[in-house]
């Protein structure tokens, strides 16, 4: 079964994850949407503690559906400065340490070590894995925080406010349907 026929089914303004065809194209453009709420999560938790991405450089590891393509241009309408990381980048540790802001979301445990980080960066944990019943993210946390000025936690930190933010989409999105009602009406009765 073909993932995008799956996602094209659902209607845009019932699109509580942000995937739909639709709200990407208008997430690109910058124009009304359900935006994908995992990489709202990451953007909400850096505007809660007083993170500026303006100038800033962002990295972003991870190219995923989900998190790492929507996050490119939310960051960019944000005026932070991109580069995406994946498995093909080559000398991922020398882009790392660039980051201002690091933002990883691969789910491979440990993958970002303190070695590969900028002293005084932001480092936002949107991987999630298990090991042995234990969720971890991709960020060795405890070597990290050593080094960073504000690191999430996993869990306990993007994913807990991604929940909150899916129900905020379903409210927007039933918004968005009434006023998708009313335009209607009102073409109908001009």
């Amino acid at each position: 079964m073909s993932k995008q026929r799956v996602m094209e089914t659902v209607s845009p303004l019932k699109d509580v994850d942000g995937l739909h065809p639709f709200n990407r194209g208008h997430l690109i453009s910058g124009g009304m949407c359900i935006q994908p709420a995992t990489p709202l999560s990451c953007l909400e938790i850096m505007k809660r503690s007083g993170i500026s991405l303006t100038g800033k450089h962002m990295v972003i590891v991870g190219r995923g559906e989900t998190v790492g393509k929507p996050l490119v241009f939310m960051a960019l309408a944000e005026n932070a400065t991109v580069s995406v990381c994946h498995t093909k980048t080559v000398d991922l540790q020398g882009l790392t340490r660039q980051a201002d802001i690091l933002v990883c979301a691969v789910g491979s445990p440990g993958l970002i070590t303190a070695d590969m980080v900028k002293p005084g960066a932001v480092v936002v944990d949107a991987g999630i894995s298990e090991i042995d019943g234990q969720i971890t993210g991709d960020v060795d946390f405890d070597q990290v925080k050593e080094v960073a000025g504000a690191i999430t936690p996993v869990p306990g930190g993007v994913g807990s406010l991604t929940t909150v933010l899916m129900l905020k989409n379903l409210v927007k999105g039933v918004h968005l349907q009434e006023q998708a009602r009313q335009w209607e009406s009102d073409l109908n009765n001009a």
